[in-house]
């Protein structure tokens, strides 16, 4: 399933890389495209892709295609290709795919799409935890004074303002539009009914500065929107929030912890590589404009 095939360099940084076989990027895959799925977005298995829609949000990332080994033969491809297009289209969907890392079919896959008009909106890599011990439950002793940091596992969990909290981070983290903190606290409130999803935050003297997300079901574990406000980074809360998140389900059976990281997030990079992850690729992502 694993294998080492040595160091990879990603950005300045020199990290373990590890090789994958095809049956687990497909799990992953799977695994990535039904937790974005929760609370309330529609999954369908098309037996050589799997594609994620969001019936009221038309932004691309809640909107696209993984997984795809479509037929080599260039007359087959373009007729996959043009029924992937007509299946965004209907729904009023750009169509995006995102492909493997060294996984997709055809092989030249991201050449093909680029000659029928997709651009690459900016990949990421796919990161393992492949050294645990790198990434050990936060201990008390270990805040500094004023730090604090909150689990949520379930809506019994939130206090008043946690959601609210955790909205505003990911808003100001990942440069959300004015106001959508409101609506990305009500999607928080709807995922923390669902047994399969935690929540991490941490406050600087009472003030929300850090937050992750940790999806596991299946026998694996997805980690995912690690956000720290800009006044209170280079202070190792994403450090801390994202070993509070794996923390979660430390004693559950699974095959592997996983996350994304975008390609010129250098920053996060680092952080995860000191956190014992590991790089299985880099792969683009191909939108038609």
């Amino acid at each position: 399933m694993l294998a080492h095939p040595g160091p990879m360099a990603i950005v300045d940084l020199v990290i373990p890389a590890i090789r994958v076989d095809d049956a687990t990027i497909r799990a992953l895959e799977r695994h990535e495209t039904c937790a974005h799925a929760i609370p309330n977005r529609v999954v369908r298995d098309l037996g050589d892709s799997i594609v994620l829609f969001d019936e009221r949000d038309p932004d691309p990332f809640w909107n696209r295609m993984a997984s795809i080994r479509w037929p080599t033969s260039p007359t087959a491809f373009d007729l996959r290709l043009t029924e992937t297009i007509a299946l965004f289209a209907l729904r009023g969907r750009q169509p995006h795919l995102w492909p493997s890392p060294d996984h997709s079919q055809p092989a030249d896959l991201i050449r093909r799409l680029v000659d029928h008009g997709f651009c690459d909106i900016g990949g990421g890599h796919v990161m393992v935890l492949d050294r645990p011990e790198a990434c050990p439950p936060v201990r008390p002793e270990e805040l500094a004074r004023g730090v604090t940091i909150h689990t949520i596992r379930q809506v019994t969990d939130a206090g008043a303002d946690d959601t609210h909290d955790m909205a505003l981070v990911l808003a100001e983290a990942f440069g959300a539009m004015p106001g959508r903190e409101v609506e990305l606290a009500a999607d928080l409130d709807r995922v923390l009914d669902d047994p399969r999803v935690s929540l991490a935050i941490a406050r600087v003297d009472g003030r929300p500065a850090a937050v992750a997300k940790v999806t596991t079901f299946d026998g694996l574990t997805y980690l995912s929107s690690v956000g720290t406000r800009s006044q209170f980074r280079g202070r190792g809360l994403g450090s801390l929030v994202t070993r509070q998140a794996v923390a979660v389900d430390a004693g559950a059976s699974r095959r592997l912890t996983y996350l994304g990281v975008f390609s010129g997030n250098a920053p996060a990079q680092r952080m995860y590589a000191r956190l014992g992850f590991a790089s299985i690729g880099e792969a683009p992502d191909m939108l038609l404009e």
